[in-house]
């Protein structure tokens, strides 16, 4: 292995080290927009300068992200407790609820109110709420921001704030137990704005549900604001009512420390909106612990990262591109917990992930690992990257987000393997800030639309997507392709194929030639880090057999009618039929019109089907016939193109074939530039010259080049 080789594994390592101390430095969760600004503006800094510094500089980083965290736990920002949880009356939950007397009747009169008796659902079968309670719906409901932070009751927080309580971050209201569609309940979970371009408050929670906070001593003297219907603890235990159809306020007395005040959200014609003003000891408390957060990075940075700010310029607008789309799409994305839609598969990893949380913090370590399924149906591995997510960053989406935020630079950088820097840029930047790509399927807003949602699809093609970044060895390494990125590449590779299966064609063809190529240059070493790094993925079949006794690879409905609507069994019916000259015979129909969809793309835009006909036949000139090209775009061209097996057989949703149609895109615009451009100079001399020669195309290639 080169010098060069081994000095790039180092700085990697580096680069992860230094980041791994920003984390320590802010602490975990971070569950909060502030710290999460910190970290994504540490990992651009990070992965965009140079890490160069003396052992005597990594011992003071290390130092000061050990002493900012020991100011955070002797000098914490003052935190409420809070405890917050549905409310449903049925006839045990009286005796279950262990909330006050008063409280409890306060909330059972207002359910009574709402949902009349007369008009609740009975039908068990389409998930009314009165069936059977889990025990996790009694007293306060589980809150992954209380994990590490020794919550009394669900967790504690530093400030309120909310206009809806769909602001308030409740993670309960995603819980598996209350996944059921609109038409299936009489209680709704919530109501979403479809009829105006509305980014803030698109969600409304309707979900029956009470607040509880109890206030330290240091909140004397702040004012607490509400609308809607709150009960406040009085002397002996006695609660007070009070309700306001308009804003309110009422300041926290000394006598109220450690007393419980219920914000209570039922009834629908009393929305609850709820604003602490702290005093201004809590207001410098919290000033101090972020000042404390964002002196700890800049230090750390400073003492081991060197970077020149003229570089920061293109990350910074790709982050910026890639946030204002995420924030148009769904705001709530970015640092809030929106209300997953009833029947979604968002909806089932999300409770899969919250029980399975609830079983590791039980020490029921088996049933974690079995994942709500002894035999997976749904794809394996997102429930798991949801645990993950959650213990990092609370009850937020923000781990799938930085993902989604690291997508543009993972395009950025595959692309640039085969093409020149200025056609990357350009691309990447049309990817994430125009809707262009769209119409080939190749646009930023589809996996932000299907992530937002939290549907694994996105998860799995950015993972694929990076596993090809680190798996193809830039032209330097070609002739001694590195080994740690070869086991780390197939690795995430394997990572891919366990969220969505449906990878799994592209992967073990990559998989494969990747193998074949080491070989060949007699790099058994990295054949064997490779086959290590993808071997990984019998966890999905070993997670099968040990816990459902089967011999399912991945997921169960992979063979389901539902989902593999085509199989090729039925195209070798239509084959045999045309041979028969019978061409208008129901299977001959079915296979047209499957392939006449595949071919319009996530589009579905039938007008699409010609471009889309001419870039699959890009893969076949490239693949098989593609000898002046890159090797590893012609393995990639030959995943792609098996990959997209998977569009005429299975189901007619778009989100299964994303990746596939960006990789196509790949391969297209490679063989664009390498013979469909040529050929289009012979026909047209000069005609690209003339156009390069305008006004508009210069100061457009000199932004680029500052960019880059």
């Amino acid at each position: 292995m080169s010098d060069e080789t081994t000095s790039r594994s180092r700085v990697v390592g580096q680069k992860l080290a230094v980041l791994a101390l920003a984390v320590a430095t802010i602490g975990l969760p971070i569950n909060d927009l502030f710290d999460y600004a910190v970290l994504v503006g540490a990992a651009v800094i990070i992965f965009v300068g140079a890490v160069q510094a003396p052992p005597s500089r990594w011992v003071a980083a290390v130092a000061v992200a050990a002493a900012v965290a020991a100011g955070h736990v002797l000098l914490p920002a003052p935190r409420i407790e809070e405890g917050h949880n549905a409310f449903f009356a049925d006839p045990a939950a009286a005796k279950t609820a262990r909330l006050p007397r008063e409280v409890f009747a306060f909330l059972d009169r207002q359910f009574a109110e709402q949902y009349p008796p007369e008009r609740r659902c009975d039908d068990m079968s389409r998930g009314c709420w009165r069936a059977d309670r889990p025990s996790e719906q009694d007293g306060f409901a589980f809150s992954a921001d209380g994990i590490l932070d020794r919550a009394v009751f669900s967790r504690r927080v530093t400030g309120i704030d909310f206009s809806d309580p769909v602001h308030a971050r409740l993670s309960m209201v995603n819980d598996g137990f209350y996944n059921w569609s609109d038409n299936a309940s009489d209680v709704l979970r919530f109501k979403r704005d479809r009829q105006s371009f509305n980014l803030f408050n698109r969600y409304r929670l309707t979900f029956p549900l009470f607040i509880m906070y109890r206030f330290p001593p240091e909140f004397a003297g702040s004012t607490l604001c509400w609308r809607g219907d709150a009960l406040w603890e009085g002397p002996g235990e006695r609660f007070d009512i009070i309700s306001h159809r308009d804003r309110a306020c009422r300041t926290i007395a000394a006598t109220d420390a450690g007393r419980r005040i219920f914000a209570v959200s039922i009834k629908h014609d009393r929305p609850l909106a709820m604003t602490l003003q702290s005093n201004w000891t809590v207001r410098l408390r919290g000033l101090f612990a972020s000042g404390l957060t964002v002196l700890g990075v800049i230090g750390i940075l400073g003492l081991l990262v060197r970077v020149e700010a003229r570089r920061l310029v293109f990350p910074a607008l790709l982050i910026g591109l890639s946030l204002l789309t995420v924030a148009v799409i769904d705001i709530n994305f970015i640092g809030g917990f929106r209300p997953l839609d009833g029947g979604d598969d968002g909806l089932t990893y999300e409770g899969y992930a919250r029980d399975i949380m609830r079983f590791l913090l039980a020490g029921d370590v088996w049933r974690a690992l079995e994942g709500r399924e002894p035999v997976y149906y749904f794809t394996p591995g997102f429930r798991y990257f949801r645990v993950l997510e959650h213990l990092a960053f609370g009850d937020t989406y923000l781990g799938y987000l930085s993902l989604v935020l690291a997508l543009p630079f993972l395009v950025f950088a595959l692309f640039r393997r085969f093409l020149p820097t200025s056609w990357a840029a350009v691309i990447v930047l049309g990817f994430v800030a125009t809707p262009l790509g769209a119409l080939f399927g190749s646009s930023f807003l589809y996996y932000v639309k299907w992530a937002a949602r939290g549907f694994a699809d996105p998860c799995g093609y950015i993972l694929l997507v990076a596993g090809l970044v680190v798996l193809i060895p830039r032209p330097r390494e070609v002739a001694d392709p590195p080994v740690g990125t070869a086991f780390a590449g197939a690795l995430l590779l394997a990572a891919a194929t366990f969220v969505r299966p449906n990878v799994a064609l592209a992967a073990g063809v990559m998989i494969v030639g990747a193998i074949w190529f080491a070989v060949r240059q007699g790099g058994f070493a990295r054949a064997a880090a490779i086959v290590a790094g993808f071997a990984t993925l019998i966890v999905s079949p070993l997670h099968n057999w040990v816990f459902g006794h089967s011999t399912v690879l991945f997921s169960d409905n992979v063979s389901q009618p539902q989902t593999l609507v085509m199989p090729p069994s039925e195209y070798f019916k239509a084959g045999l039929d045309l041979l028969r000259l019978d061409f208008a015979s129901d299977h001959v129909v079915r296979a047209l019109q499957k392939i006449a969809w595949w071919l319009t793309g996530p589009s579905e835009l039938y007008v699409m089907v010609p471009l889309h006909a001419a870039a699959v036949a890009t893969l076949v000139r490239v693949g098989f016939f593609g000898s002046r090209f890159d090797p590893w775009l012609r393995l990639v061209a030959l995943a792609t193109l098996l990959e997209h097996g998977t569009g005429i057989c299975y189901a007619n949703w778009a989100r299964y074939h994303l990746v596939t149609w960006l990789l196509t895109a790949l391969v297209a615009i490679v063989w664009l530039r390498v013979e469909g451009l040529p050929w289009f100079d012979k026909y047209f001399p000069g005609l690209r010259d003339r156009l390069a020669s305008h006004a508009a195309f210069r100061r457009s290639a000199a932004a680029l080049a500052y960019l880059r």
